[in-house]
């Protein structure tokens, strides 16, 4: 796989921006078909750091509603990636 098509989009929400300021761990939503490996892989070759470890989790999709009835929302994968004490990566 490509490393754009690995990693879709980084997460920033106020939990994450926590941990990427108080741990150094970074959240991004990856491609259900990619391994731990090649998102370590991505993230590095992607914004030039040190991967130390990364934790993966698989988001179920859930059934939302709405004038036209129910319909399914996607699973999505998400990867928290931690990096390098001396590794900071700029999202905004």
């Amino acid at each position: 796989m490509e490393v754009t098509t690995i990693i879709r989009k980084p997460l920033v929400t106020e939990k994450t921006t926590f941990n990427a300021t108080a741990n150094n761990r970074f959240a991004f939503e990856v491609d259900r078909r990619s391994t731990k490996g090649q998102i370590k892989k991505a993230v590095e070759e992607l914004y030039g750091v040190r991967v130390l470890s990364v934790a993966t989790q698989v988001r179920k999709g859930q059934m939302r509603r709405n004038r036209m009835g129910w319909f399914r929302v996607g699973s999505v994968k998400h990867a928290i990636v931690k990096l390098h004490a001396e590794d900071r990566i700029e999202l905004f």
